[in-house]
């Protein structure tokens, strides 16, 4: 995944900071810098000043920028149009058109030779505008889209319509990012965190991540400036599973070394539990055993288990309990999903891969 860090210029972030936010973002491997050019009140010689410095330490670091436009930041920045290949030589290689430009004009940026893609406003998104594109013969292949953040809180968007306009985008081909809230708030005009969805507002920032990607997100942004923490979590992100924190219920090294794969969730999908595919056949495979507990554990919702040696021929098979259910000898409960965490089990769709990020 190709995620980011975001930046706003003319909100009073020094530019000690903001330099030091993308050679740390650059550091850990992230690869996007997101910037909102500005559309309110602030000094026009600083805020070139301040883009000019922000843009050179990105293209130092090798970070791809998306900058976000409309018509009055146009304006701000005394630009008489949108020319791909000014941005381009600024080092802007994507360009995040909000309200006031219209299908034709997206379409006609989209056909551009430099190389800049166009990103769509993924939250405000229609039927009627992607089918204009077409028919004006937009260039898919340079176009992607970017969910909107809402500082204020109340106003984030809900899951259901996320899933809804992401549906949507995917169905045309073009790839989708979103929001996250960081910890750090004291240079954002609102302290209420810079989310897409509104019930990640006041979450984790690795969690709210990892739900986006559980909901088809292709490339996240933490809104706010991120801390070390955040940097280095939002890196190691992947869009190849639902990702999902458990705590270990067992010193046994086999169980712990069987756990520590991506699963894929059986397409004939047990009412009761997750089954991964995998587990039986990665068993047979070692050679090893999976020895019964000493005695048979109770299983709760978010329960991580192994079948035992028991429960031939099954012996090896993972399941994560979809409900509680009651202790069996054939089958060792091996770690069980923080609390907070539970909610992600239901993406875990048929044929979707999963994994566990274990602690003690």
């Amino acid at each position: 995944m190709e995620n980011g860090i975001s930046l706003y210029p003319g909100q009073g972030i020094p530019w000690d900071e903001s330099t030091a936010m993308i050679e740390a973002a650059a550091t850990g491997k992230l690869k996007r810098l997101f910037i909102s050019l500005p559309e309110y009140a602030c000094d026009l010689g600083d805020i070139k000043g301040e883009l000019s410095v922000i843009l050179q330490t990105a293209r130092q670091h090798n970070l791809e920028v998306t900058a976000n436009v409309t018509p009055y930041a146009m304006e701000r920045l005394e630009l008489r149009e949108l020319s791909p290949s000014l941005f381009r030589m600024w080092g802007i290689k994507r360009l995040r058109l909000a309200e006031g430009f219209s299908p034709e004009e997206i379409a006609r940026l989209s056909q551009n030779r430099q190389g800049i893609r166009i990103v769509l406003n993924a939250s405000t998104v229609t039927h009627k505008l992607l089918a204009a594109l077409m028919e004006y013969k937009a260039n898919f292949q340079q176009i992607e889209a970017l969910h909107n953040f809402y500082p204020r809180r109340g106003t984030g968007l809900s899951e259901d319509f996320l899933l809804q306009k992401t549906l949507l985008l995917h169905k045309a081909g073009i790839r989708v990012g979103a929001f996250v809230p960081g910890k750090n708030r004291q240079h954002s005009l609102r302290a209420s965190g810079y989310t897409t969805l509104e019930n990640h507002r006041d979450e984790d920032a690795f969690l709210a991540a990892r739900h986006l990607v559980a909901l088809g997100i292709d490339m996240v942004f933490i809104g706010n400036l991120p801390d070390k923490d955040e940097l280095s979590a939002l890196a190691g992100l992947s869009d190849q599973a639902v990702t999902i924190r458990a705590q270990w219920q067992t010193d046994n090294p086999i169980e712990r070394e069987h756990l520590s794969r991506v699963f894929t969730s059986r397409q004939d999908v047990a009412q009761n539990a997750v089954r991964a595919v995998e587990g039986q056949s990665l068993l047979q495979e070692s050679g090893l055993h999976i020895v019964p507990q000493a005695a048979p554990r109770q299983r709760p919702l978010g329960a991580i288990t192994i079948d035992n040696d028991n429960n031939l021929p099954y012996t090896g098979e993972v399941e994560i309990c979809r409900i509680a259910q009651a202790a069996d000898d054939g089958v060792n409960v091996v770690a069980q999903i923080d609390a907070k965490e539970c909610n992600l089990i239901e993406y875990i769709s048929p044929g979707r891969k999963f994994s566990f990020i274990f602690h003690d």
